[in-house]
């Protein structure tokens, strides 16, 4: 597939930056005893180095693609056609506890769809990437979803918010388990759904989760092959949404355990 000069110019522009970011970013979690941490709201993680990995992203890419806005978690941003969308560190409380299950996130979205993807897991020593129609990678090797079809034999993460009430979580974790499901959860949405698109998992659900968290993993789980709900309908670039993701043969079942239309 011919691929537009500026998207691969922005791809591997974009590939570069996450690797400087992931090496800060991994510099700081080495030394966590010397991290300023604090609290956004319960079990809302913040620690000195997503401001500060953040912060290189945008200044790097602000730099590079004057014309295209940037949202960020930490530091905000506007909608535009032409948008990256960044989480410097995806797992953030993992991160804090010395928990390697986190990265970081880089995603161009044109017109509200991503065209990219590139997600850095340093401590993991995995690099996840996608461009729209090129398939999906996990450092340099192609990946594909699961074949599972059988709910019952599936393994299902199902991440957490607290912006959702409890009770529906756990109703989500009840009727997952109730439907024979293996359930668990890592703690890091982007991982959450990297892990379809390897076929480690096979499938993510979350009840709500914002954009900059699941905008480059959706494109590499769909590069890879696994259904996913249309997470990008309606506001989510400012509001966020339900996601699911997962091995295509249990796209019905999940969805109507999740209640998420897929």
């Amino acid at each position: 597939m011919s691929r537009p000069m500026t998207t691969n110019l922005r791809y591997y522009a974009a590939l570069g930056v996450a690797h400087e970011a992931a090496d800060l970013a991994l510099g700081y979690f080495q030394n966590r005893d010397k991290l300023d941490v604090s609290m956004k709201g319960a079990q809302d993680w913040l620690t000195v180095a997503d401001g500060a990995v953040e912060a290189l992203i945008r200044e790097r890419l602000a730099e590079l693609f004057p014309q295209d806005s940037i949202l960020g978690e930490e530091m905000g941003g506007a909608y535009s056609d032409c948008l990256w969308v960044i989480d410097p560190i995806d797992g953030t409380a993992n991160f804090a506890h010395g928990d390697p299950n986190w990265c970081v996130s880089i995603a161009f979205l044109r017109r509200g769809e991503p065209e990219i993807g590139i997600i850095l897991a340093p401590a993991l020593d995995q690099t996840f990437t996608a461009r729209s129609g090129e398939g999906a990678f996990l450092n340099g090797s192609n990946i594909r979803v699961s074949a599972q079809s059988d709910l019952s034999k599936a393994a299902i993460e199902c991440g957490w918010s607290a912006r959702v009430p409890a009770g529906r979580y756990l109703s989500l974790i009840e009727s997952g388990i109730s439907a024979g499901a293996s359930i668990k959860r890592m703690g890091s949405g982007a991982l959450g759904i990297c892990r379809v698109a390897t076929g480690t998992s096979d499938g993510f659900v979350e009840l709500h989760i914002n954009c900059w968290d699941v905008g480059a993993a959706i494109l590499i789980a769909r590069e890879a092959g696994a259904a996913c709900s249309d997470y990008f309908s309606g506001d989510a670039i400012n509001d966020g949404n339900p996601v699911l993701c997962c091995a295509p043969p249990l796209a019905s079942a999940l969805g109507e355990v999740a209640g998420i239309d897929i």
